[in-house]
């Protein structure tokens, strides 16, 4: 009986290390759980679901395959793949999740996100994130010619990485009255949510109320797994093949 988490894996054909190891968890670990989360940023960026090149295919099979042994797989939206939509959905029979989706953990209420709106110090993040998400901007952008999405993402990431070098740490990470507030706001006593890149376990006390916030780890040197069973919870690294001795 477990239930396992995964998020920023920023999967993309450059990177042959991290695929191998998300193909190794989805045939190996995930047909042997109760239900799988993917909180966000499973690509280094999703351009559309009409996307048609094998490494895509690859990844949608992958899902599917799951999905049909009967598997639960749920998919909350990141930075990296907000454009992960219905066709999506349909081919590889995940289930979208929302911005923010309260579920049951063994009878415990849990809130998943992604997490970047978490980060309410990043202003100018915040403000792109609320450009991309207009539902005009994205209609008129998935009907568009897919070279020139190809075209249009590529400066995108461009510019996003030129301006991470200039950020501080401290801007990126979460704020913690935004966590606080979005925590009783769901009436939950237990957060998970990935982006930050820093897995680590969170306790503290607000009010009177003992409260967990689980940060699940990126896939840029390693596999990072949540495990969460019906008495205890860890979270687990998956060694890259290339790394093992």
């Amino acid at each position: 009986m477990k239930t396992l988490f995964i998020s920023d894996l920023h999967l993309t054909p450059s990177r042959p290390d991290i695929t191998d190891c998300f193909i190794q968890f989805m045939r190996d670990e995930a047909p042997q759980a109760d239900a799988v989360y993917v909180l966000g940023d499973l690509f280094e960026f999703w351009i559309g679901d009409d996307d048609t090149r094998p490494f895509a295919k690859q990844i949608r099979d992958e899902f599917k395959q799951l999905t049909e042994k009967g598997i639960p797989c749920f998919f909350s939206h990141g930075n990296r793949d907000f454009l992960v939509g219905k066709r999506f959905s349909r081919q590889t029979g995940v289930q979208l999740l929302d911005e923010e989706a309260i579920i049951d953990l063994y009878g415990r209420k849990a809130l998943v996100m992604h997490g970047d709106t978490l980060c309410t110090d990043d202003v100018k993040y915040l403000a792109y994130r609320e450009k991309v998400h207009q539902p005009w901007l994205q209609w008129v952008f998935n009907r568009i010619p897919f070279f020139l999405k190809k075209k249009i993402v590529g400066k995108v990431q461009s510019d996003i990485k030129d301006e991470k070098k200039d950020k501080s740490l401290d801007i990126m990470d979460v704020n913690q009255s935004a966590v606080e507030s979005t925590m009783k706001r769901h009436g939950v006593e237990l957060l998970i949510h990935g982006h930050t890149h820093r897995p680590d376990i969170h306790t503290f006390t607000y009010g009177e109320e003992k409260m967990t916030r689980i940060v699940l780890g990126d896939w840029y040197e390693q596999g990072s797994v949540l495990e969460f069973t019906g008495d205890d919870f860890s979270l687990q690294a998956r060694a890259f093949s290339s790394n093992k001795a």
